[in-house]
């Protein structure tokens, strides 16, 4: 290698050591002269290093395992020199890999540490803070091997157990909430703000309205007394000239005037013509009409009132004739129900015993058929006979006989007739006769 000038770019640093520099020379970006054989030349990247730092399942405070990746933008210092120069003595010659995993190990060991210290919600909730406190305590360190952390930020937080999925659902459970409530109150506020905007608005209209008002009032005021003012001065200006013609005109006048006094009382009679025409009009038409309307009215509702009155007499004395008559009816028909049962009893005085036999000669028939009635109804009769007199039907007549012959003894015993000597007295006294 030939003496001269060495170059570098901007991403690099070039670092001299050897004859005339009692420690090395460092030269970030620029061009230095070199000796060769007696001086030294190294190189060192100042590139920008990305780093992926991942901390899986670390567990927190709570004890709750969660892992984290971070981004971190790291690179080594070349603005402060005793910082590139810790640099070189700690990276120079290494290659760049090699860094990148020096400065990772590190920023990992500080997020894992950082992590232990808080809780799942402060990391969840708290990304800013949990960010600072990396990048600061990472800085501390870093910056002793002469790396500057640039940036520092959370990619991703994991949670392989469900913890952050439970907060997460809490939280939107409580945000929709909030959500609602807020909405609720946004529509209120809203609601008020229109009624105080349709207030302040009905305030505005109704001061605008007051001040044109009060503006076309003025005008009108303003504008009548100039009006005036005008109006005098005409009339102050007209009066000169016609002052001569109104002394002229004076005497026309009043002979105009004594024209419409006579106009004017002409007018009178005619108007009093008029009213007595419309008088006797408004009698002939309005008023008589309704007096006599007022007669026939009265006329009919008199001539109803005596119809109603003697409607009413005539059903008093139609319902007095009705009762008069049924109850002659009712003593008429009491009086011959009397005679009647009064002869009937003289006949049956007369004729007691031939009475009864008529009576009881009445009742037999029905007698003898309540007797038979049993017999007729029904449908099998079954006889048991000894073997001594008669058996069949005329076992059976000569019973119902039997019972036959004995109602003389029956009436006999309640009303005393013997039926047999009272028919035997009868069939006598016809053969007498």
């Amino acid at each position: 290698m030939t003496w001269g000038f060495v170059t570098c770019g901007p991403n690099e640093a070039l670092v001299i050591s050897g004859c005339c520099y009692s420690k090395p020379h460092l030269v970030p970006g620029g061009r230095a002269f070199i000796w060769p054989g007696v001086q030294r030349i190294q190189r060192i990247s100042l590139n920008t290093m990305t780093l992926i730092v991942d901390s899986p399942k670390v567990y927190t405070s709570q004890g709750v395992p969660i892992s984290v990746t971070g981004i971190a933008q790291v690179k080594i210092q070349s603005q402060n020199e005793e910082m590139l120069l810790a640099a070189c003595e700690q990276f120079l010659g290494k290659p760049e890999k090699e860094i990148e995993h020096i400065a990772l190990v590190t920023l990992e060991g500080h997020q894992r540490a950082i992590m232990g210290s808080m809780t799942v919600e402060e990391l969840y909730k708290d990304r800013k803070k949990f960010s600072k406190q990396v990048f600061e305590v990472a800085s501390s360190d870093l910056v002793n091997m002469g790396i500057t952390v640039i940036s520092y930020t959370i990619k991703d937080i994991r949670d392989e157990e469900g913890y952050l999925k439970s907060l997460g659902m809490a939280r939107t459970a409580e945000v929709k909430r909030d959500a609602r409530i807020g909405e609720a109150e946004a529509r209120a506020d809203a609601a008020v703000k229109e009624a105080i905007a349709e207030e302040q608005r009905m305030a505005s209209v109704f001061l605008n309205d007051t001040e044109i008002a009060k503006a076309r009032r003025d005008f009108e005021l303003k504008k009548a007394a100039y009006d005036m003012e005008v109006q005098t001065k005409n009339a102050e200006a007209e009066m000169a000239y016609e002052l001569q013609a109104a002394k002229t005109k004076q005497k026309i006048k009043e002979e105009e005037m004594q024209i419409m006094v006579v106009e004017r009382t002409q007018q009178i009679a005619v108007q009093e013509q008029e009213i007595a025409r419309r008088e006797r009009e408004l009698d002939s038409t309005v008023r008589r009409p309704a007096a006599a309307e007022k007669y026939k009215l009265q006329q009919l509702s008199e001539a109803n009132r005596k119809k109603i009155i003697l409607e009413a007499e005539v059903e008093a004395e139609a319902l007095r004739l009705k009762g008069e008559a049924e109850a002659f009816a009712i003593e008429a028909k009491a009086k011959a129900e009397a005679e009647q049962m009064a002869k009937k009893a003289e006949a049956w005085k007369e004729y007691k015993e031939a009475a009864m036999i008529d009576m009881f000669l009445d009742v037999l028939p029905k007698v003898v058929a309540e007797v038979a009635a049993p017999l007729s109804q029904a449908k099998k009769i079954t006889m048991v006979s000894t073997g001594n007199g008669e058996v069949g039907a005329a076992k059976l007549t000569g019973e119902v006989l039997e019972i036959v012959n004995k109602v003389p003894e029956l009436v006999k015993s309640m009303t005393g007739v013997d039926i047999a000597k009272v028919i035997d007295k009868s069939h006598r006294g016809i053969g007498d006769f």
